[in-house]
């Protein structure tokens, strides 16, 4: 069983079984929505660019492969955060063997492992980007408070540019296995399935993985960025805000409704289809409770104008019910 699905804030209307009534009776593939061939789609269309860059990278002016670059990195974030991540929660096949093919997909195309991927975003939701223990440890490995001081959040510049070292695969295997010997053995497999992709582009053409693996890097920068503005300002002690939205709607249709964070965080298990439908039944709970909302996309979270200088929780806002009124009697 996942471990998300054991969270005493799962109501009964968000786990699979209910959601299934979210498919269409005549699919035979997809699992919960017929909505999910889009991240589908594009999950393979981002595959697919992966392999038209190297395959133009030998005759394509400087402009189009930097571009090319460019929008490999951001498409990266764009994966994480949409595509990857609801399949994370809400696998969209109804075949375990077409997951285990999408997961390998995803592994190649962004160069991790998908199944341990699955695990570490298992903590965060564990933690919901908790502070650090009395010994420093925080049961969430992706808070943005495990390196910070003083129970403030890590300064964005080391967070978004040091995460990606500070992932322990070791450690990571251990804690799968302990779950499910299969499972760390295929993300083991995907490990090595794209260190064997990487190393089949060294052999082909190494000048273009010299050229590629920096924005590879960066792409990464770029989860972490929207990651760390998913979290800042949020409250770690409150689980109806252990998530901060944004509702920019460019951003939500593109990044598969990734800005309805707070709701996610409260309902981790409900369809990324439903998010907006769910925002507007509890939009009310959410102003009181202090759910903090940001204007732009996460990942320009620092343009924000209301943003705190430090990561400061809101102050729930108390109801205000005005006495009633008392009836003129006329004389």
């Amino acid at each position: 069983m996942e471990l998300w699905i054991t969270s005493p804030y799962l109501p009964d209307f968000a786990n699979p079984t209910t959601l299934g009534s979210l498919q269409d009776p005549s699919m035979k593939l997809l699992a919960y929505s017929k909505w999910d061939v889009v991240p589908v789609l594009c999950g393979l269309a981002h595959f697919a660019f992966v392999l038209t860059f190297f395959a133009v990278f030998p005759f394509a002016p400087w402009w189009v492969l930097v571009s090319m670059g460019f929008t490999y990195s951001i498409s990266i974030s764009w994966n994480i955060n949409g595509i990857s991540h609801n399949f994370l929660h809400n696998p969209y096949f109804k075949s375990h063997f077409l997951n285990r093919v999408f997961s390998l997909i995803e592994s190649l195309t962004m160069g991790f492992s998908q199944t341990f991927y699955e695990y570490v975003h298992q903590r965060h939701h564990m933690g919901n980007s908790d502070r650090p223990d009395d010994h420093g440890e925080t049961i969430d490995w992706l808070s943005i408070y495990r390196h910070g001081h003083d129970g403030e959040a890590e300064n964005i510049w080391s967070y978004v540019f040091l995460s990606y070292f500070r992932d322990d695969p070791k450690a990571i295997y251990r804690e799968i296995a302990r779950r499910s010997q299969t499972d760390a053995f295929w993300g083991v497999f995907e490990i090595a399935a794209f260190l064997s992709f990487f190393a089949l582009g060294f052999f082909l053409s190494w000048h273009f993985m010299i050229f590629f693996l920096p924005f590879y890097y960066f792409g990464h920068c770029f989860s972490y960025l929207n990651g760390y503005y998913l979290h800042y300002g949020g409250n770690p002690d409150k689980p109806i805000a252990w998530g901060v939205s944004s509702y920019h709607k460019f951003y939500n249709w593109l990044w598969f409704n990734n800005g309805y964070h707070a709701e996610h965080h409260f309902r981790p298990k409900m369809h990324w289809t439903r998010m907006d439908e769910f925002h507007r039944q509890i939009a009310d709970q959410q102003r009181r409770e202090g759910v903090r909302i940001i204007t732009p996309p996460h990942a320009l979270g620092f343009l924000d104008p209301h943003l705190p200088e430090k990561s400061r929780p809101l102050e729930p806002v108390a109801d205000t019910v005005s006495p009633p009124e008392t009836a003129r009697v006329s004389s």
